[in-house]
């Protein structure tokens, strides 16, 4: 059966780029990637989605995509900041270009009703075990790349230069791009003229791409506050110091940060997703944890925001009569920057990418929400590397069209009810990548 489905390929892709030289490249590659969907990377994408692994513990899919990029022709290294995986491409003399898929998933258990929904469990790196899916869409992201280093391999005529293929772990965390980075990813395998990226998005129709000229992503912090308090018996609450109350008046103090400390123009959003404390009923416990995530669009604001949560707790600690060694402790646990589009590199890329699609298939893009991605970390400022990431629609136009007609809601990410249309998502997904290194990298 393999090799009816290997024979079948074959003939779809010569067909394929047998047209005029007009059709190189659109047409060709278009029929070559659905091809190469329908006789490989379908079967590859289920893989993917049944087996979902957490962050910085992806072992399994790192070393299946090594075995993937292996098998394409590239040269892999394993192991890179963690369980991160980098391929090199070398065809020529031209730009390095990097590209690049995280890998992980998420501790959610699935209930989209597909019938290749997860059933993953995995111990995370707290010794607790979780259901586990693939509810961002990583999993097509990392088929993608699969696709889209298959292609190039097979058209090095049509371009000329070095591809640096990443596949990044811990994304959810923000700290997988950051731990290659740090673990010399660019003194490794040479510093980027170009970084390049993509999101399915569950709020973008299928078939569309989208991506700034300017900000992309908000930064995002994971933010802990401790509250100490003092013990006591609930029916004697002046014999200690209650830390439920004096967290409750952090939580709510913290809201004033966007309402009457920031510039009503920069968005801020400071939530609490998380309060414990306490094991009884009448018992003043002796502590309260705090988890928040802080979003911001500039880095100013990020960093004066972060600044007021602590003056904040700490100072709400004090007026709360708790010593000087008890006050609130705040700490970032996790964390990344505003992910911002060379604006010169993203008109090339978005007029690359209307070439591709049609102008219909390439709208402005809009923030709908302060999502974050740690794609930043491989083009901060200090690094000089222009950078491009792009959205890819992952839902179909008809099921936005039932949600306003009453019908079901389309599902968020990181939902337990998150599914996307994989087959447009990753044929889109790496006709636009291929589009872009086409663009940036021409034959010589």
């Amino acid at each position: 059966m393999k090799l009816i489905r290997k024979a079948m390929l074959a003939a779809a892709l010569g067909a394929a780029w047998a047209g005029t030289p007009a059709m190189a490249n659109d047409d060709a590659i278009a029929a070559a990637v659905n091809a190469d969907y329908d006789g490989y990377l379908d079967e590859l994408f289920v893989h993917f989605h049944l087996n979902p692994e957490l962050s910085f513990l992806e072992t399994k899919t790192a070393a299946r995509m090594a075995a993937e990029l292996r098998a394409a022709g590239l040269e892999v290294t394993e192991g890179v900041g963690g369980t991160g995986v980098v391929g090199m491409l070398k065809n020529g003399d031209g730009p390095l270009i990097l590209l690049r898929a995280d890998m992980d998933g998420l501790p959610v258990p699935e209930k989209s009703g597909l019938p290749y929904a997860s059933k993953a469990t995995q111990v995370g790196q707290d010794g607790v075990e979780y259901p586990v899916m693939h509810a961002c869409g990583h999993d097509v992201h990392i088929t993608s790349m699969v696709g889209t280093a298959r292609r190039l391999m097979a058209m090095k005529d049509k371009w000329s230069g070095t591809l640096m293929f990443v596949v990044q772990p811990a994304e959810e965390r923000v700290g997988g791009a950051r731990a290659m980075v740090e673990d010399g990813l660019y003194e490794r395998f040479g510093k980027p003229d170009y970084a390049v990226a993509f999101h399915v998005s569950s709020e973008l129709p299928t078939g569309m791409v989208s991506a700034s000229e300017g900000i992309q992503y908000s930064s995002a912090d994971s933010v802990d506050i401790v509250v100490p308090g003092i013990g006591a018996h609930g029916a004697s609450p002046h014999a200690g110091r209650d830390p439920v109350y004096i967290a409750s008046q952090i939580v709510t103090a913290l809201q004033s940060i966007a309402s009457r400390e920031t510039m009503p123009l920069d968005p801020v959003v400071v939530t609490v997703g998380a309060f414990h404390s306490g094991t009884k009923h009448n018992i003043i416990s002796d502590r309260a944890d705090l988890q928040l995530t802080v979003r911001a669009n500039d880095e100013k604001v990020r960093a004066a925001t972060l600044a007021s949560i602590e003056r904040i707790a700490v100072n709400i600690g004090r007026a709360h009569g708790l010593p000087e060694d008890m006050l609130p402790k705040v700490t970032v646990s996790e964390g990344t920057p505003v992910t911002n589009n060379d604006p010169a590199l993203a008109r090339r890329l978005n007029a690359a990418m209307k070439r591709t699609f049609g102008e219909e298939s390439v709208p402005d893009f809009k923030q709908t929400g302060m999502g974050a991605e740690d794609f930043a970390f491989f083009v901060t400022e200090d690094l000089g590397v222009p950078g491009y990431y792009f959205a890819v629609g992952g839902t179909p136009a008809e099921a936005f069209k039932a949600a306003a007609n009453g019908g079901p809601p389309v599902p968020s990410h990181h939902s337990p009810l998150f599914k996307i249309s994989p087959r447009e998502s990753v044929t889109v997904g790496t006709r636009a990548m291929i589009a872009a290194v086409l663009d940036l990298a021409p034959a010589k």
